[in-house]
């Protein structure tokens, strides 16, 4: 963000770039036990194949009444964005990047920031 004479001006490579390196720590990840929920981070189609995942492995997920998924819990950013993900494949993507960002391992982390990147305006 600059400061100018008329007000406020947001930077956008500026804002990208503090929010994906500092995902971990401006929004830390709130792990929780065995879980039903939707699928997040490197769970998601797409992610999974890329960082080659494989099908017996544990996924994490968002706890969600209507998931069809078994994993170890990430407590959403918002209680809706299961719900939210659930009806917009794209914002389901998104969201799995960067909960990959702020949760996974050098890998997942390098790999998420990388699509997230390709993705963000």
């Amino acid at each position: 963000m600059r400061i100018r004479e008329s007000g406020f001006r947001v930077v956008a490579p500026a804002v990208r770039e503090a929010v994906l390196s500092g995902a971990p720590w401006m929004f830390p990840i709130v792990r929780g036990g065995p879980a039903r929920g939707v699928p997040t981070a490197w769970g998601v189609p797409g992610l999974r194949e890329l960082l080659q995942v494989g099908a017996d492995a544990d996924v994490p997920v968002w706890p969600h009444a209507s998931g069809m998924a078994h994993g170890p819990a990430l407590i959403p950013l918002y209680p809706l964005v299961p719900k939210a993900a659930e009806a917009d494949s794209a914002l389901l993507e998104l969201l799995a990047l960067f909960d990959a960002l702020r949760a996974g391992r050098a890998r997942e982390r390098a790999l998420a920031r990388e699509q997230l990147l390709e993705r963000l305006p």
